[in-house]
């Protein structure tokens, strides 16, 4: 099979092909390598990765093939090449989460969702670039430099999985892990014309993954389709002893996926949620799609999520200077020189450790939690992420889905969001409300930007636990909508 033509499968058909021997895993790691070689350099979507130790799990790989006598008890991912973001413990692999801090961090373990992913048969080719301990939405805020947009280089691929979302993009991995805090996965998945699910809270495990706010945090897949993010899905999930958060969440039917019908659903858009511009473009026309079909689409009023902006940075930068406070210089990670006593030591090790954005978030999580701003700031921040969960919780009493905008727009360009940073907490106003319930939310491709041809996804949002139903509704968007969810064009080939 031609190297382009391997490039453009996803990573289901991929497994597919290399399980009945049309291609081997060794050509598609050495098609994923020269794209990497041409487009690397302008795109940097990778923070590491090793080319010998990947083909030689592939040729592995292809011997298990070939000696098998039950293709069919193959591991699910078995040759596919997969990326992982940096701040995934992979063991004997640097795990720098985008910082200075712990750019020369080797971890003794691997995360469990990594640790399931290399069962299942995937060749982990990599670590990708993030914003720094998954504080930014652009991948601007790396220590080791920006993440470009495959398809257009003057613009960010979003954050903070940025590097994983680009990677897969442009035929640098089959798919990717993420992981979502506030909108971490699904935003840089719609920048991309990608597919990215933020699973129910506690259904995959942390273990492994660097806290930044460790109520909200989830690992989850970008994928080039809702079969491939079912299937990465059903991989990581599950119980976990080392993560007394987990819990055992049911596995998505693909083949009940193939069979869903929007008809007789009842969809609610809340108002709160919609806008102007490109988006708002793209959710009329998801609206309309959906009565097209069948489905019933109501506005609906959830005044609560006019806060959840506020609320998510209060409660965020809490648990993320509370997580970050280990880091000190004493015990691992970067240490500052020349320091004359312990005192000196924390404080030229912080302030030369972590970049600015980091030290935002640190100085406000600090700020919430002092004795004089505990109970008007944080208290109360706690008691409205419990209203905006009640909120749900009626809302999905009558409702099978709710619809919404993933972004304001496309890709901003590099350098936008730190002219105003304040911006770029208000633009994550549609994907953190899900974040704060815990409930799974997904990324869908479904229109393009007219002034810049980039992609817009459209955001689909399920109740606890109810990850059938939105993968499900997503793959009847996907191929009714006849929108292309594949690997877009915009590098070289």
């Amino acid at each position: 099979m031609e190297k382009e033509k391997i490039l453009n499968l996803t990573a289901l058909e991929l497994a597919k092909a290399i399980r009945e021997q049309k291609v081997t895993s060794e050509e598609a790691v050495t098609a994923v390598f020269e794209k990497i070689d041409k487009n690397e350099c302008n795109v940097h979507a990778y923070l590491s990765f090793w080319r010998e130790e990947a083909l030689d799990l592939a040729r592995k790989c292809d011997e298990m093939v070939s000696e098998s006598q039950d293709i069919s008890a193959l591991p699910p991912l078995l040759g596919v090449p997969v990326a992982v973001k940096d701040n995934l413990l992979l063991c004997g692999k640097k795990t720098t989460c985008g910082s200075k801090m712990l750019e020369e961090y080797i971890p003794p373990f691997s995360a469990t969702c990594v640790e399931k992913l290399q069962k299942a048969g995937a060749v982990i080719i990599g670590k990708t670039n993030m914003d720094e301990f998954g504080m930014g939405a652009s991948t601007e805020h790396s220590y080791f430099g920006a993440t470009r947009h495959p398809m257009d280089p003057q613009r960010v691929p979003g954050g903070s999985s940025g590097g994983s979302s680009a990677a897969v993009a442009y035929g640098a991995a089959f798919a990717s892990l993420g992981t979502d805090t506030g909108g971490s996965i699904r935003q840089p998945a719609s920048f991309s014309g990608l597919v990215g699910l933020r699973p129910t809270y506690g259904s995959v495990s942390r273990h492994g993954l660097v806290a930044f706010a460790s109520s909200m945090d989830v690992c989850g897949p970008i994928t080039r389709g809702t079969a491939d993010a079912a299937a990465l899905f059903n991989i990581v999930n599950g119980r976990d002893p080392k993560d007394q958060t987990s819990i055992s969440a049911p596995k998505v039917d693909i083949s009940e996926m193939e069979n869903y019908s929007v008809k007789g659903k009842l969809i609610g858009v809340p108002k709160q949620l919609q806008n102007e511009g490109s988006s708002g473009k793209v959710l009329r026309e998801a609206m309309a799609f959906f009565t097209e079909n069948g489905a019933t689409v109501e506005e609906i009023d959830m005044p609560v999520l006019d806060f959840s902006v506020a609320i998510y940075y209060i409660l965020s930068s809490a648990e993320a200077s509370a997580n970050l406070s280990r880091y000190d210089g004493i015990r691992y990670g970067y240490r500052a020189s020349d320091v004359a006593d312990v005192s000196e030591l924390y404080t030229k090790t912080r302030s030369e450790g972590f970049g600015k954005e980091v030290k935002r978030r640190i100085l406000l999580g600090n700020y919430v939690l002092s004795s004089e701003h505990f109970n008007d700031c944080f208290r109360q921040a706690e008691r409205a992420r419990d209203m905006v969960k009640e909120a749900f919780s009626d809302a999905f009493s009558k409702y099978d889905l709710l619809l919404s905008p993933v972004a304001p727009g496309a890709a901003p360009l590099l350098g936008e969001i730190d002219k105003d940073p304040l911006s770029s907490y208000i633009a994550d106003l549609c994907t953190v409300p899900a974040s704060l319930a815990g409930i799974p939310a997904i990324s869908v491709p479904f229109g393009k930007d007219e002034e810049t041809g980039l992609p817009v996804g459209i955001q689909l949002m399920g109740p606890a636990f109810g990850e059938q139903e939105i993968l499900g509704a997503s793959r009847f968007l996907e191929k009714r909508s006849g929108f292309y969810t594949g690997k877009e064009k915009g590098v070289e080939a």
